[in-house]
């Protein structure tokens, strides 16, 4: 069976062209999927009852089983999908205001080895498909209630987005097609730890999507500490690939920064950040630790973290603090993981990164 979301809707009308059918019942499958929510083409009324069957006997929409479904008071919910070779991976849909917006994954695990992340500690297995990545904005989708719309996407799930590009980029340009979800670029936030030809190699596609980049630290000592691959890159190479990001497509930057308590919440800490983002169009994104079980990282004090944010203010840094959501739940930042059991073919540790930024 193949995962038609991994056809494009160019790819789905040549194979309706192959099967001597017209060409626009692609636009038709493509409504009923994205617009009309179906989840079998059994839903799909106006189409012949043998096309119907066709689409059956050869594709399949979701190939994942939903595992886990969990929600939160705050109203986030968690999905732990489980696909057809027995990994899983966790992706979230978060209520605010009229905003919904989705969290999603682009790797089973992650080999960027924060010491903080959940998502990390198994390593990587392998990289999401674009139908795979499609399928989590599509099941988050038709959780929602009838009236709700989704109007954001955050790729901040589960693995390093810029490791996996050729397979992220046309599930999100689907997704802002009016055919798709409608979710312009301006509504897509995509999260890196810093990948510099990866970054660079974003630059030169000239995409409008918004660009958060996750510093954790003031300087390669401490990052190198909370953050193992900075060892082979180096702060300054991301900021100045992320300053190309920001001269190629005017969007203002994001750095995000997880607040540990004793380990870089320190008033030292928010001076040198001061000086590190001095001049820059951006925003600092502060996110004070969501615990993880067994992990030996706390959340800072709430004096620690106001002194911290003080610093930062009065330095002139445009600072926002992440809201917590769902962490009653394990779907808080930093807090989504492979869920075992798990196929004995998954990579502990790094992988080579260089290898992992190419085409």
């Amino acid at each position: 069976m193949q995962h038609l979301l991994n056809l494009s809707l160019a790819e789905l009308r040549q194979w309706l062209a192959d099967q001597g059918l017209p060409a626009y019942r692609a636009a038709q499958i493509h409504k009923w999927i994205y617009e009309k929510r179906a989840g079998t083409f059994g839903e799909m009324s106006d189409l012949p009852k043998d096309l119907r069957e066709r689409l059956a006997g050869e594709f399949t929409i979701f190939s994942s089983a939903i595992t886990t479904h969990k929600t939160a008071e705050d109203g986030t919910e968690k999905l732990l999908l489980q696909w057809p070779d027995g990994h899983r991976i966790e992706c979230v849909l978060i209520r605010e205001g009229k905003r919904r917006t989705i969290c999603i994954s682009t790797q089973v695990g992650c080999a960027m080895g924060c010491v903080f992340c959940a998502s990390g500690l198994d390593g990587v297995a392998r990289n999401l498909t674009t139908g795979e990545i499609l399928e989590q904005m599509l099941l988050l989708n038709r959780i929602q209630a009838a009236d709700e719309r989704l109007s954001n996407i955050v790729v901040m799930g589960m693995g390093e987005p810029l490791a996996n590009l050729d397979r992220l980029l046309p599930a999100l340009e689907q997704a802002g097609k009016p055919e798709g979800l409608g979710i312009g670029g301006r509504h897509i936030t995509i999260s890196t730890v810093g990948l510099p030809p990866a970054i660079d190699r974003l630059t030169g596609m000239q995409t409008n999507y918004h660009l958060a980049v996750s510093l954790h630290a003031p300087n390669d000592e401490l990052r190198n500490q909370i953050v193992p691959v900075n060892k082979g890159i180096s702060i300054a190479t991301i900021l100045a690939a992320a300053d190309r990001f920001f001269a190629d497509n005017g969007r203002r930057l994001t750095f995000e920064y997880v607040l540990l308590g004793e380990l870089n919440d320190r008033p030292e800490h928010a001076e040198e950040l001061v000086e590190l983002l001095r001049g820059r169009t951006a925003l600092l994104n502060v996110i004070p630790y969501n615990t993880v079980a067994g992990l030996p990282y706390k959340t800072p004090s709430t004096r620690a973290q106001e002194k911290f944010l003080n610093i930062l203010r009065d330095g002139g840094v445009n600072v926002q603090v992440r809201t917590r959501k769902g962490d009653e739940i394990d779907a808080a930042c930093g807090q989504l993981r492979r869920s075992f059991p798990q196929p004995a073919t998954g990579t502990s540790g790094l992988l080579d990164i260089e290898a992992m930024q190419k085409p």
